[in-house]
Formats: structure tokens, C-alpha cells, sequence
């Protein structure tokens, strides 16, 4: 038996386990820098399998670290296992929270992290039957969600040393995921006036709100004058107490994105000459609370072309009738004309997917794009040669973020999606650590793309997780 069949047998043969796991993880939905549950429950298998392990991890208290092997190839895999707020619910095609306003797995992080944690204990039990010297590191990240994990762990170095790096993704399809992110800033601005009664001495008080106010003006003009593809979203988070007070405080809540990192670096110096001259206008001080940034998503075609092989050889999933009865019914649940956006959007059609599960290999389809969203995912294809995949978990056309997407996640069709994923990874770590020349052309065509250029974090020197 070769190392391959060694790691598919594994995951045959173990995947109650990982099933068992990842539901138990979508039971207890947990949000971003919060996940003590299912990094506990990850750090648990890792250890029994023989995994060095180090938690609190760049000063997160949910991140944590595992090694296995000695010596090079050191092949990272990442898992995140983070909820979202508000996205209980039921494995229904009704809407049916477990518990109102809580938590859910919106997004399949439940899976992200058992499927990557599965694929490393595949690649561990083949290397180790066939005696293959070199390193698998899996990453506990926590908060994708909010941009955290992988941004903080960056700036740590704790992906410095790696060789190459792989992830996945739940999606409605099984396919590389070849397009990049958006780079972007998150930031709070706190403006600081003085409080007066609003109609008796108005002319003592300096209103804060008025500031953010003016800000958010000039902001809403800037946009005229930004980059194309750049987006700035925002919230007032506080605007003072009550109309007869004058806010001695308030707080707005902005995301900057654009597709390249340099251009976001430049929409951010603008707001922060805005966010002096607000204050200027108003008599009031400020101070900036930056939470995170990041990088553009830099996918490696060598590492996307192994991927694909190896989804190619590990096969799509196989979904029951059961399972596409269900998926069917979440289906109906959507808007109209939501799966025909979908396609649309990526024009592809249904046959080329499968409805209302995929059970094919999608040829790519996103090469040179740009998706309209940010990962920190990209943090680590900065550093080291990055590539991802996408299974199919949810019915097509079900939006991130949903409970549709929770329900899915939760039941028989997110799972076999991840064991789909797992097999790829767990092949491509085997490829990674034995043919070195796949590890040769990736990091050439890296430093291409990087132009050598060390990798600098987009965090302010003094940032800290929060």
C-alpha cells in the first residue's frame, strides 16, 4: 500500500471521528477570540496523535500551534473554527434557532478546522508508516471572522519558517479557489468634546457626534476620489446619551477595502487627515482604536495546480437522496432569482455545478480576480507559497452568513464536503513532502510575485488583539 491509499484508508476508516467532532463543534458555537471550547476539543485530538503543541499563541488566548516530524519540508495547514453572532439555528430548511440572537456556524468554520485537522492526522499517519522525514504544522486561528487570528499570528512570525501552506473553505462547489481578496483596515475613531445641556448653554458643550458626523461627510466626498474597486463601510457605534446632552462622546465604526494593499495604506492616510480636521472643526480631541488590517490574497499557481490534482484523485462528494431532499428544501427558502445571481455572478451554470449539490469537479473559474470580500488568509500567502480549495457543503445558491449556511454546515452534506477537502489536503501534503520540485517551482514563482519584498504587517506598532 502506498502513502497515498495509507492517508485515504485513514480517513475512510476515522471520518465517524471527524464527523462526531465537527458536530460537536457546530453544537457549541462560539464567536472570535472566544473559542475555548472547539480549540480545546482540536488541541485534544492533536495531542492524543502525538502533536507538540503550543496555546496562546501571539497573544491569543484561542490560537494555538502543532507540530509533528522533524526537519524540512515544514507544511502548514490551517484551520479556523470560529461562529457568528445572531445565526443559531436548527439543521432545519425552516428558520429555527437553537437559541434566539446566539451564535452559529454561519460560515462552516466547525468543518474549516476538523477537515484540516483530519487531513494533518491522515498526512502524519501516511508519513509515519512510510518512514518520511519532514514537518506538518497545523494552525489553530482564531476570529476569521473579525480579521484577528492569522494577522496577529503573522506578526508573530509563527508562519515564517513554513515551506507552503494550504487551506480550504465551505462552499456550494469543489473547486480551487484561485481569485484573491481585498486588503483592508479596520478602525474605530473616538472623538472626545464636552458635555452641556443642549438648550440652556448649548454654546458651552462640544459635540463629539458632530464630529463623527462632519467626519462621515467627508468621507462620503473622498469616495468620489478613491480607487474604483476601493469600498469604505461604516456604522456609528455611540452617538451620546440623550438629544438634550451634548455628546461629550461617539464613536464610528469604518472598513476600508481595496484590491491592493498600497491603496488601502492610501485611503487611510487621507481619512486620518479627515479625522483631524473633524476635530479641528468641532473643538473636540480624538483617538484611534485600530482593531486590524490586512493584505491582498496572493494564490500560487503551482500549489493550485496540486489541489486540483489531488480534489481530482480524492474525489467530490457523493450526496444521498436524503441529502439533496434537504438541500432542495433550504433551497426554497431563498429569495427569487438567488441561485441565477450566484451563477451568474460567477458564470458558471448549473449543469457546470450540479443542483442542488455539487458532485463534480468545477474546472476554475476565478483566475485573476478579485473577490468582494477579505480573508486573513491572505496574511499568510504573503509570507510562504498559499493556496486554498472549496467543497461543496451547503445547497447552491445559500448565502455566507446565513442560518441556511448553519443549517447546511450542521448536517450530512457539510460533512461529506469536508471529507471531501480533507482528502485533497492530506494528499497534497504527501505530494509536498516527497517531490520537492513542486516546492521548488512554488517558491520560485512566489518570489516572482513578491518581487523579494519581506513581509511587512499592516498592524501599527503597538496594536493588540482586542
Amino acid at each position: 500500500m502506498d502513502i497515498k491509499e495509507t492517508a485515504l484508508n485513514y480517513l475512510e476508516t476515522a471520518q465517524g471521528r471527524w464527523i462526531e467532532l465537527a458536530s460537536d463543534i457546530w453544537q457549541h458555537p462560539e464567536l472570535g477570540m472566544q473559542e475555548t471550547y472547539a480549540a480545546k476539543a482540536l488541541v485534544d485530538e492533536l495531542e492524543k496523535a502525538e502533536f507538540s503543541v503550543q496555546r496562546g499563541v501571539a497573544g491569543l488566548p484561542t490560537a494555538f500551534v502543532a507540530s509533528w516530524g522533524e526537519g524540512k519540508p515544514i507544511v502548514g495547514l490551517l484551520g479556523e473554527y470560529d461562529a457568528l453572532p445572531g445565526l443559531s439555528q436548527q439543521v432545519s430548511a425552516a428558520k429555527d434557532p437553537v437559541k434566539e440572537g446566539a451564535a452559529g456556524q454561519g460560515c462552516g468554520h466547525n468543518l474549516l478546522g476538523v477537515g484540516s485537522l483530519a487531513a494533518a492526522l491522515a498526512a502524519k499517519e501516511a508519513m509515519q508508516r512510510g518512514n518520511i522525514k519532514g514537518t506538518i504544522r497545523y494552525y489553530g486561528c482564531p476570529a476569521e471572522e473579525t480579521m484577528i487570528g492569522k494577522v496577529f499570528m503573522a506578526r508573530a512570525g509563527l508562519f515564517d519558517d513554513l515551506d507552503a501552506a494550504l487551506t480550504w473553505h465551505p462552499f456550494y462547489n469543489n473547486t480551487v479557489w484561485w481569485s484573491s481578496a481585498l486588503a483592508m483596515n479596520s478602525f474605530k475613531v473616538n472623538y472626545h468634546g464636552k458635555a452641556a445641556h443642549a438648550a440652556m448653554a448649548p454654546h458651552e458643550g462640544r459635540s463629539a457626534l458632530d464630529a463623527v458626523e462632519l467626519m462621515d461627510t467627508a468621507v462620503n466626498f473622498m469616495r468620489e476620489h478613491m480607487p474604483e474597486k476601493a469600498r469604505v463601510h461604516y456604522v456609528i457605534t455611540h452617538g451620546g446619551e440623550a438629544p438634550n446632552v451634548v455628546p461629550a462622546y461617539a464613536q464610528v465604526w469604518y472598513y476600508i477595502r481595496s484590491p491592493l494593499r498600497q491603496e488601502v495604506d492610501a485611503i487611510y492616510a487621507r481619512m486620518l487627515d479627515i479625522v483631524k480636521g473633524a476635530a479641528l472643526m468641532t473643538g473636540t480631541t480624538y483617538d484611534i482604536d485600530f482593531i486590524t488590517g490586512s493584505h491582498e490574497t496572493l494564490p500560487n499557481d503551482r500549489l493550485g495546480e496540486l489541489l486540483m490534482e489531488e480534489l481530482k484523485e480524492g474525489g467530490p462528494p457523493q450526496f444521498t437522496e436524503e441529502d439533496k431532499e434537504f438541500a432542495r428544501c433550504v433551497q426554497g427558502t431563498f429569495a427569487p432569482n438567488a441561485i441565477e445571481s450566484v451563477l451568474q455572478s460567477y458564470g458558471l451554470t448549473r449543469e457546470q455545478v450540479g443542483d442542488p449539490l455539487c458532485e463534480v469537479i468545477v474546472e476554475p473559474y476565478d483566475r485573476g480576480r478579485v473577490m468582494p470580500a477579505s480573508t486573513d488568509v491572505a496574511e499568510v500567502s504573503q509570507i510562504t507559497p498559499t493556496a486554498q480549495i472549496q467543497t461543496c457543503c451547503q445547497a447552491l445558491g445559500t448565502a455566507a452568513h446565513s442560518w441556511q449556511n448553519t443549517a447546511c454546515v450542521g448536517s450530512g452534506i457539510g460533512w461529506k464536503g469536508m471529507m471531501a477537502a480533507a482528502r485533497a489536503l492530506a494528499l497534497a501534503v504527501l505530494d509536498l513532502q516527497t517531490k520537492p520540485e513542486i516546492l521548488q517551482t512554488a517558491r520560485a514563482e512566489f518570489t516572482q510575485k513578491t518581487g523579494g519584498k519581506k513581509y511587512v504587517s499592516p498592524l501599527p506598532e503597538g496594536t493588540k488583539p482586542h
